[in-house]
């Protein structure tokens, strides 16, 4: 077998050796995340601000969010510290598991406007869809998100302390109010992301 045949086989012998993700082992994996992710209405400690909601989120974006965590691309010490011990298969399993919960109803948001929400929301569209459910796998669905979670994700692209570079461009012009408006309309979407059970 010549050499170039020979890589060729290897390439796809590893490519195939990718994990998909069992949904049941994602189940139970996602036990040790529910403390948090689980509780309706749990919120973080400091800055205070609701857990973010996991169920139905597309399963790439929770790929790549925990590998963040896990590479220090996203600051949350427990979220570090929960994502360092976890292997590809786990993370694979896990975003199995929570990708295919079913969606919930939206919420009714206390502060921020979500019709001025939805004109601000224009240039969010092409990757998070105009209704928050990201027709692409690769970025993260919004519909439904609690609105503080919201706010403290835009915040932390804002002043950097979260990487990535559309989004640090996107919010480093947001106002407060503009803030609170993109998060009032996307959390007031039907249909959006559910606490896990």
């Amino acid at each position: 077998m010549n050499a170039r045949l020979l890589l060729l086989v290897a390439g796809l012998c590893a490519a195939g050796a990718v994990h998909a993700g069992d949904p049941a082992a994602g189940k139970f994996k996602f036990s040790t995340c529910s403390g948090c992710h689980g509780v309706p209405g749990y919120t973080n400690v400091y800055p205070s601000y609701h857990v973010p909601k996991l169920g139905g989120q597309h399963a790439d974006y929770i790929t790549a969010a925990l590998g963040e965590y896990r590479a220090g691309k996203r600051q949350h010490p427990t979220m570090t510290a929960n994502a360092s011990v976890l292997g590809e298969a786990d993370i694979a399993d896990i975003a199995a598991y929570l990708s295919g919960i079913a969606p919930a109803a939206g919420q009714t948001p206390a502060r921020g406007d979500p019709a001025a929400g939805k004109q601000k929301a224009a240039v969010c569209a092409a990757c998070h869809g105009a209704d928050g459910q990201a027709p692409s796998p690769a970025f993260p669905r919004l519909a439904g998100q609690h609105a503080d979670y919201l706010v403290h994700a835009l915040q932390a692209y804002k002043d950097g302390t979260r990487q990535n570079p559309i989004m640090q461009g996107m919010a480093a012009n947001l106002s407060a109010q503009d803030q609170l408006d993109l998060a009032a309309w996307f959390t007031s979407q039907p249909q959006g992301l559910a606490v896990p059970r």
